[in-house]
């Protein structure tokens, strides 16, 4: 699982059929100090999140195929959770 922040979206108009109807998000993975970590990644968002949101990514395929209910779809990441707060030891 990764930790993100949605920083836009991605609009397709011929894409994948597997695609069509779903919302694609493009989301910068942060690292356990809260600060970017990584390059950006699009994912599929079935939760309903929005730019400026932090959310929880699956970011294997196994994984994403299984919520999507496809057998060998050709997805990688999916936002499975909007986060609503992050505690650390002292925090």
């Amino acid at each position: 699982m990764i930790i993100g922040l949605v920083v836009g979206n991605v609009v397709s108009t011929i894409k994948h059929s597997l695609y069509r109807g779903k919302k694609l998000l493009l989301v910068q993975p942060y690292g356990s100090s809260q600060k970017p970590k990584g390059n950006t990644m699009v994912a599929v968002d079935t939760v309903g999140a929005g730019i400026g949101e932090m959310v929880l990514v699956a970011a294997e395929g196994r994984a994403a195929s299984e919520i999507l209910d496809v057998p060998r779809g050709p997805v990688r990441s999916i936002i499975v959770g909007i986060i609503d707060a992050i505690q650390t030891d002292g925090e």
